[in-house]
């Protein structure tokens, strides 16, 4: 074949290439809402036109025999049919493997769960299972954790109310007495105002418990970190715990690793420590002690505060962070004790650090672990 042989056979059969193209292409547009098995259809019948056009054009120009002709397009006509007739099993095949997810899709939106195809689905179908199956169990664990926060607010609401109409009622009989004048002595007089001003702090402290609660649950608790050793934050905890653990008989001990950096928000956590080791000391009997100790374990800082409150029942103790849960039947608070949000508020805070806060069992009582991350910046040395 000459050059100009050449160049006539390639832009002939580009021209008619074109041609069909244009038309696979409309005919794709036109059918874009149809199975998967006709587009491909589509396509293998563009290969196979664009072909035997191309063949018999090229061959009436060149003046190839009827002959060879013959024998070019039954060669063509045959390899052309094969792979159409594997177009349309692929197609067929997507298309069924493309149903059944669907009608998986749909037993979860008829209120059930997301369950895999039994079958062999084409890689990009098998991938997109996964994923759905796997966003499908992030969305029940998130629906899960809405409907046990939706009801820890409820039982929250609940324990509240109780909790605030116990020392209001108390609150009310001991004004009407005053007001009335049913109680006169001086010395009682003088109790009912001490009862009064007590319960009154001890209402203030409940509503400050559920401002700083609701803060946390809004995300809206706004932190002020600064640099601060470990064994101050822990000296401070237990200055300001010391007189309870007096007044009950507890002894209060601690210890930590000199110069142990944390970047934290001193009077939350400060806050947080407090509510543990209050919490222990309470739950502490007189004559046995309450332990603090702090240090470093894996490049994070630790506080453990141990007590002697005889252990928790290991099924209390997934929720023993819960928003008021204090571990008994009876919701009223004794004596001193507030709503029950102050293992929340430190495990809200300590979150909120970026930390983590556990329990456990140990010895004659339980320990509280909290874990902060440690600043890679060295404290000062003290003159």
């Amino acid at each position: 074949m000459t050059a100009a042989d050449w160049w006539t056979v390639t832009y002939t059969v580009a021209l008619i290439a074109l041609c069909v193209m244009a038309a696979g292409v409309i005919a794709v547009r036109v059918l874009a809402a149809r199975s998967v098995a006709t587009l491909m259809a589509v396509i293998a019948m563009v290969t196979l036109v664009a072909t035997l056009a191309g063949v018999v054009v090229i061959a009436m120009n060149m003046f190839i025999s009827r002959g060879d002709l013959d024998v070019v397009l039954a060669v063509v006509l045959i390899g052309g049919v094969a792979g159409f007739g594997v177009s349309v099993v692929v197609g067929r095949r997507v298309s069924a493997a493309s149903r059944v997810l669907l009608a998986s899709v749909q037993r979860v939106g008829g209120g059930g769960r997301y369950q895999p195809p039994g079958q062999v689905l084409p890689a990009e179908l098998d991938g997109l299972s996964r994923e759905l199956e796997s966003a499908q169990n992030r969305l029940a664990e998130a629906r899960d954790r809405e409907r046990a926060l939706e009801a820890s607010r409820r039982e929250l609401v609940a324990w509240v109310s109780h909790d605030l109409r116990t020392p209001l009622a108390g609150l009310r009989a001991m004004a009407e007495a005053l007001e009335d004048q049913v109680v006169t002595d001086k010395q009682t007089v003088r109790r009912y105002h001490s009862q009064i001003r007590s319960e009154t702090d001890r209402l203030s402290a409940m509503i400050d418990d559920l401002f700083e609660l609701s803060r946390i649950h809004a995300g809206a608790l706004r932190l002020s970190r600064s640099l601060v050793g470990l064994d101050d934050l822990i000296g401070e905890a237990l200055a300001s715990a010391e007189p309870l653990a007096r007044a009950k008989g507890v002894l209060l001990r601690g210890s930590a690793a000199d110069r142990l950096p944390v970047c934290v928000d001193t009077a939350e956590v400060g806050r947080a420590l407090r509510n543990l080791v209050i919490n222990a000391i309470r739950h502490t009997p007189s004559d046995h002690s309450v332990e603090v100790v702090g240090d470093a374990d894996e490049g994070m800082a630790t506080v453990s505060v141990t007590d002697c409150c005889g252990g928790i029942p290991a099924d209390q103790l997934p929720r023993i962070f819960d928003v008021a849960f204090r571990g008994e039947a009876a919701r009223t608070p004794g004596p001193g004790e507030g709503a029950g949000l102050g293992l929340s508020i430190a495990r809200g805070i300590v979150e909120a650090h970026s930390g983590q806060i556990a329990v456990h069992n140990t010895g004659p009582g339980c320990q509280f672990v909290i874990r902060l991350p440690l600043a890679q910046v060295r404290l000062a040395q003290a003159p």
